[in-house]
């Protein structure tokens, strides 16, 4: 059996520094998605949707492990894109009219086909309102400005406003604000948390 560690392969996108924002090129991947809006503290559908988005990306790997094609990997973290269509909600902090895209990558050899049978399994063993609603899509952002955030999501308002700083002094903003979410945050410390910013600019 093949083992993949994306996370490792893709480290400078996937182990961000804390000490300064640097620039990366985001190549295409492809990420199980799903849509929707409101604060995702409170809002019914962001819980349904990640509960979806994680129960049909782990089906999917122990599928791929133990059918054919003999491929362990692990899952990847939850990512988040963010916007909203009057962008003074952010500064205003009006959660309900946040919209969002979550989603997690999957492994180049994962097929759509794989997916949609992930997605079956999934809705024949647990009942997830959300999970009709997911889709396999390409992505791609090219280059990028990143950081590691340590700390609860509220406080990351400095740490957005040096990403911004750097790419205004070379470039200007492009696409939607990006969040990685790399710790449990069911288990872990807020004070601890680790979310990689990233915000595209322009080449």
């Amino acid at each position: 059996m093949s083992k993949v560690d994306l996370k490792r392969e893709l480290k400078h996108l996937y182990q961000a520094s804390a000490k300064e924002v640097v620039h990366v090129e985001v190549p295409t991947f492809q990420f199980l998605m799903i849509d929707g809006e409101g604060d995702p503290n409170t809002s019914q559908q962001y819980a349904e949707a990640v509960a979806a988005l994680f129960s049909v990306a782990y089906t999917t790997k122990f599928m791929m492990k133990k059918g054919a094609q003999g491929i362990d990997y692990a899952v990847m973290p939850l990512e988040g894109l963010w916007w909203s269509d009057d962008m003074s909600v952010f500064t205003s902090n009006d959660r309900s009219r946040w919209k969002w895209t979550m989603m997690i990558m999957q492994p180049h050899f994962v097929e759509e086909a794989m997916i949609h049978a992930a997605v079956a399994e999934v809705r024949r063993k647990k009942a997830l309102p959300a999970v009709d609603a997911l889709r396999l899509e390409s992505f791609t952002e090219g280059s990028c400005a990143q950081i590691l955030h340590i700390g609860p999501f509220t406080e990351e308002g400095p740490t957005i406003q040096r990403v911004h700083d750097f790419i205004g002094a070379r470039s200007a903003l492009a696409g939607k604000h990006h969040e990685v979410y790399l710790s449990d945050i069911r288990r872990a410390d807020p004070a601890k948390w680790k979310t990689i910013i990233r915000q595209p600019m322009v080449r």
